[in-house]
């Protein structure tokens, strides 16, 4: 865990709304309608939801998650041509627990 990397993710006020629509994945994006119903990848959101929601380009959107993936709050998965991300809640956790420890 980088804590300044996520950090630097935490002070964009939309990349901090993804992580926090990321929590209740269905309330917040309905089902996912071209996620494999075989995939083993639970609340995983298309990059095209996020973007529909967050109001922003998809360049813009798709640069916020890779951002928000190497800082290691979000999982990824590819089903054809759909790229899914999903919270990675060990990290969260990992994260909660150094500011409340460290600071």
């Amino acid at each position: 865990m980088e804590a300044l990397l996520i950090f630097k993710v935490l002070s964009n006020e939309t990349r901090r709304q993804i992580l926090e629509w990321l929590k209740n994945p269905d309330e917040n994006f309905g089902p996912q309608t071209c996620l494999p119903a075989d995939a083993d990848f639970k609340g995983g959101i298309c990059v095209g939801s996020i973007q529909a929601k967050a109001g922003l380009t998809q360049s813009v959107i798709s640069s916020y998650l890779l951002m928000m993936q190497k800082a290691g709050l979000l999982e990824s998965r590819r089903y054809g041509q759909w790229t899914y991300y999903r919270r990675n809640e060990k990290c969260i956790q990992e994260f909660s627990a150094y500011v409340r420890n460290e600071l």
